[in-house]
């Protein structure tokens, strides 16, 4: 009965834990992945790589094929939130520092060039002070914004006396501070500086590092249209020279989770069955061999072999299905708490709960099948000797 304990329970709760993980991934994956689409400049990308740029740092560096106005332009198609320019500011050598002889206490730290758009995008939580504008944009404003851990590095804690922090000689005021970005989380241990200011004082991106990228959240649902349209907004006359990057229909991926995790599983509450099989039919076996003189009595008394037969069909049946009901409300009881504790919704499928005990029985029959035929063809006269 405990493996049929066993076996029942962890088919219930692998069922019922695979609906609950399935659908807290496809929350999860709808509020983040698939509401963010990426269009990369294809034409940056490959100019490192062409032959003729070989050992040319400037030619390795081409124009950004991006509009000036790209963000302006993408926030105007149905389903855009927001949407902007960023990338890796081509520092070279030049290092993010406290002071202009402060090299090395920065070391590490990346420096983004983000539009206002990207920022909006990203979802930046602001700690204290403000982020960057479209004012300090359209001005080329040498202002940055510092993560928490950047700050912590560089030792600025206060922005009451407009500190400043050093990209090579170039002084940057420090006009925001944030915790953490949502959508793109490498720039929570990184800076950003405007888009236009980086592209005045360190030129275009080194695709070599990370071409440049627009970044758009969208609304649910208006991702994969986004992603079609966007390249198109931005340069009708070559839509081939950008690449739009999609997320995954969160659909499909759900379901692929969904088949995974419980392909993989169920394997498992089948070696658990199995086990709980073989354990009734053996305590059956035994019980026939340990009660083969009542089964000699009750045959001398009139009992034909379909009675011996049932009865110990049914002995198993009942073991099978008492375990089944054990199993099955341990089973729902496991995926309510994993679920309580997770702070997820359970989702529990009745179409597989409310059978399971019926799986039980099913076991209990097969396992006393065998058993049940041996004693069935236990001869009186010899079952009564013993």
């Amino acid at each position: 009965m405990l493996g049929t304990i066993l076996g029942v329970g962890a088919f219930v709760a692998v069922l019922g834990l695979t609906s609950t993980a399935t659908g807290q991934i496809s929350t999860q994956f709808t509020v983040l992945q698939a509401t963010t689409v990426n269009v990369v400049d294809r034409a940056s990308a490959d100019g490192a790589n062409r032959p003729e740029n070989a050992g040319d740092p400037s030619a390795a560096r081409p124009p950004i094929s991006f509009p000036s106005d790209a963000g302006e332009r993408i926030e105007r198609l149905n389903g855009v939130q927001a949407a902007g320019l960023w990338w890796i500011a081509p520092l070279g050598r030049t290092g993010i520092s406290s002071n202009p002889n402060g090299a090395g206490d920065g070391e590490g730290l990346k420096v983004y060039a983000a539009a206002p758009g990207a920022i909006a995008a990203m979802e930046v939580t602001l700690v204290t002070g403000a982020t960057l504008d479209p004012f300090v944009e359209q001005h080329h404003e040498r202002a940055i914004m510092l993560s928490a851990a950047a700050a912590a590095r560089l030792g600025v804690r206060d922005l009451t006396a407009r500190p400043a922090v050093f990209l090579g000689d170039l002084a940057y005021t420090v006009v925001g501070i944030y915790s953490d970005s949502r959508r793109n989380p490498e720039v929570s241990l990184g800076a950003l500086i405007p888009a236009s200011t980086a592209l005045r004082d360190f030129g275009n991106p080194d695709p070599g590092e990370m071409p440049a990228t627009l970044v758009i959240a969208t609304r649910v649902g208006a991702a994969q249209l986004v992603a079609r349209q966007a390249p198109l907004a931005l340069r009708p006359d070559e839509p081939d020279s950008l690449v739009a990057i999609a997320p995954p229909d969160p659909h499909t991926l759900r379901d692929k989770v969904s088949g995974d995790l419980t392909g993989l599983f169920l394997a498992l509450a089948g070696v658990s069955l199995t086990i709980g099989t073989v354990g009734i039919a053996n305590t059956t076996l035994v019980s026939v061999l340990e009660r083969v003189g009542e089964i000699g009595l009750r045959r001398s008394l009139g009992a034909r072999p379909r009675h011996i037969a049932a009865q110990f069909l049914i002995e198993s049946l009942l073991t099978g299905t008492i375990g089944g009901l054990v199993g099955t409300s341990l089973g729902v009881v496991a995926v309510i708490m994993v679920a309580a504790a997770r702070h997820w919704t359970a989702v529990i499928d009745p179409a597989v709960t409310l059978p399971a005990p019926v799986l039980g029985s099913v076991v209990g029959l097969l396992a006393g099948l065998y058993p049940a035929l041996r004693a069935a063809n236990i001869d009186p006269i010899t079952a009564l000797r013993s």
